[in-house]
């Protein structure tokens, strides 16, 4: 009798560990019963740096010593391979030799999409029963997702036109009219103004949020290829997104050599 029962007790506890394996997470809903994303959320990882496995590496200036050094980061490419066409991978190699005088986020440049998921400061996603909106820190960076009819870019810009549409706890956005000029990190991997991304956000838990992006350009690269990662929820007390306008900070690296050129 006591070996039964310990069988029931067993194939139980099986069924239920077997059930939280499969069991899918449910977000919190709008009044509108459409999943909930909104909030503060940031990448904790070093994509920003370079979407690739990489080590750790020196500052680009010896006076910076360990500061500005390139902590080493596990990449977050599918395949950890980016598929450039030969001529544009040399390109990408001679955006990285020079990427102090020529990496947008260096000149205060909007970050573009998809950078601006994983860019080293929070952003945020308000959600209401029409759009969306996400506002970024840097840069004070901000787009509006549309969920109605979907729209045409008018014009190419750093952000984008981003339509979404849900696909059950998925947002599936839709960015085209890129301009071609922001970069995905400061390892110098670009795109042209022929990029296409298609991002999915999938809340896995209250405080988790998966995030993906599939990036295809043929001017660029030889077929699509995807990035993935989690985006971690604020959950301190006042969370907010702080100011930080840069572009003072960037002046003399744009216009100080036009300056110096007058008072000569």
């Amino acid at each position: 009798m006591g070996s039964v029962l310990r069988g029931l007790l067993a194939g139980a506890l099986f069924s239920l560990v077997a059930s939280g394996q499969t069991a899918t997470y449910r977000a919190p809903r709008t009044t509108d019963g459409k999943p909930s994303i909104s909030g503060i959320w940031q990448a904790m990882n070093t994509a920003n740096w370079d979407l690739q496995d990489h080590s750790t590496q020196p500052a680009p200036l010896w006076q910076l010593g360990a500061i500005g050094a390139i902590p080493a980061g596990q990449g977050v490419v599918e395949g950890n391979e980016i598929p450039y066409q030969p001529a544009a991978l040399a390109k990408k190699k001679a955006n990285a030799a020079d990427r102090l005088n020529l990496d947008p986020e260096a000149k205060c440049y909007m970050p573009g999409i998809p950078r601006a998921a994983y860019m080293p400061f929070p952003f945020q996603i308000i959600q209401s029963n029409k759009d969306i909106l996400m506002v970024y820190e840097f840069a004070s960076a901000n787009r509006m997702i549309n969920m109605g009819k979907p729209q045409e870019a008018p014009t190419d810009t750093w952000m984008g036109t981003s339509n979404g549409r849900w696909e059950g706890e998925t947002l599936v956005v839709d960015v085209t009219g890129l301009n071609g000029l922001a970069w995905f990190d400061r390892a110098g991997n670009f795109a042209s103004d022929k990029l296409h991304v298609i991002e999915r956000f999938t809340r896995t838990s209250n405080d988790v949020m998966n995030y993906e992006a599939t990036i295809e350009d043929p001017s660029v690269f030889t077929r699509p290829w995807k990035i993935s990662m989690p985006l971690y929820r604020h959950a301190e007390k006042n969370a907010q997104i702080l100011e930080f306008k840069c572009v003072e900070f960037a002046e003399e690296l744009i216009y100080g050599k036009y300056k110096k050129g007058a008072t000569r």
